[in-house]
């Protein structure tokens, strides 16, 4: 009999990364879902509260599109049948009935910079979903975490993850930077600015100031803007229009090839600035570029869907009490603080 998997969506980027990682399962019954929440949080997502987060909003929509559109097999919230293994792009927020199941962490992308509240999560152990992604791994509820680099592993591990959970395998949507070179985007040439839905997210981001910014950088160049998903399009663009009254604003569509066709690209913090550095295009963004190549995801030429899917297939062969005895007690560092970055 073919196991169960359920692979758990979010954002547009990490639905795609689990329907590539799921192509590789086809020894499998594989299910898909929208993210999820229970308790007070799925309260909130059915009263239509956090349409800024993956659980609501465009977020929502476009995964549920992406997932009929490619006419994949949905469990909306796994509710119909029992799971051998459950894949996920996050573990800021464990699903009651995920508890007691084989679960693979998968890394989505960048990981936030460790903020105030960042600290004020792990000083007062507050929920994971405070700090956003800088919380990426906290939760030791998963049996292995499949990520970006070695660098990033190092990172996870300061934070407190168990080494012996860590895979280095690279992931899907930034493994392949190259690929993106080939694309049927009109404009080249330009200065790419990828904007962020930080306001939307209850941080704080002065944005008349970062297009100063880019204004003094582009120096008459041609500019073009790619807003972020979730972010709020008619502010963006009043504020835009203040400073590029004829600049190209989008509000969709595959940002890896706009930066393949750019000639710089500036950013405050996005998993879309790995694809840059990648193809050596120059970054203007909160990071330096030492740390950002560091960080890089492995260039395996698409190899990561692939990899992950076999430590799926070795979960599943690995008897679930076996699995438990490495998650009894969260592996934490005493020295936990890192630099801000990392």
């Amino acid at each position: 009999m073919k196991p169960n998997v359920l692979l758990i969506g979010g954002s547009l980027n990490q639905t795609t990364i689990m329907h590539q990682i799921g192509k590789h399962l086809s020894d499998c019954n594989v299910y898909y879902t929208p993210f999820y929440a229970d308790g007070f949080l799925g309260l909130l997502s059915k009263l239509g509260l956090v349409h800024f987060t993956i659980l609501g909003g465009r977020h929502r929509r476009d995964t549920e599109h992406y997932l009929k559109s490619q006419k994949l097999p949905v469990d909306f919230g796994g509710k119909s049948r029992n799971y051998d293994l459950v894949i996920t792009g996050t573990d800021l927020i464990i699903q009651r009935n995920l508890r007691g199941k084989r679960i693979l962490l998968v890394q989505e992308g960048m990981i936030e910079p460790e903020g105030w509240r960042y600290h004020l999560m792990r000083t007062l152990k507050l929920p994971r979903f405070i700090a956003n992604t800088a919380a990426t791994g906290l939760s030791n509820a998963y049996h292995r975490f499949c990520v970006a680099s070695n660098g990033y592993r190092e990172v996870f591990i300061r934070k407190g993850v168990n080494p012996a959970k860590i895979i280095v395998t690279g992931i899907p949507n930034f493994d392949n930077a190259i690929s993106y070179t080939h694309n049927d985007f009109p404009w080249h040439g330009y200065i790419l600015v990828a904007t962020s839905a930080t306001r939307e997210t209850m941080r704080y981001h002065n944005r008349l100031k970062f297009l100063l910014k880019v204004k003094e950088h582009a120096q008459g160049k041609p500019v073009l803007f790619k807003l972020h998903p979730n972010e709020n399009v008619a502010n963006a663009v009043r504020e835009i229009r203040l400073f590029f009254p004829d600049a190209p604003i989008y509000t969709d569509g595959n940002i890896h090839h706009m930066i393949a066709n750019c000639n710089m690209l500036i950013a405050q913090n996005t998993s879309a600035i790995f694809t840059a550095v990648a193809l050596g295009k120059p970054v203007i963004c909160d990071m330096d570029l030492d740390t950002l190549k560091k960080l890089l995801p492995l260039q395996n030429g698409g190899k990561s869907a692939e990899r992950i899917s076999e430590v799926a297939r070795q979960l599943l062969a690995t008897p679930l009490h076996e699995l438990e005895k490495q998650s009894i007690k969260p592996y934490l560092s005493p020295q936990w603080k890192i630099p801000p970055f990392f």
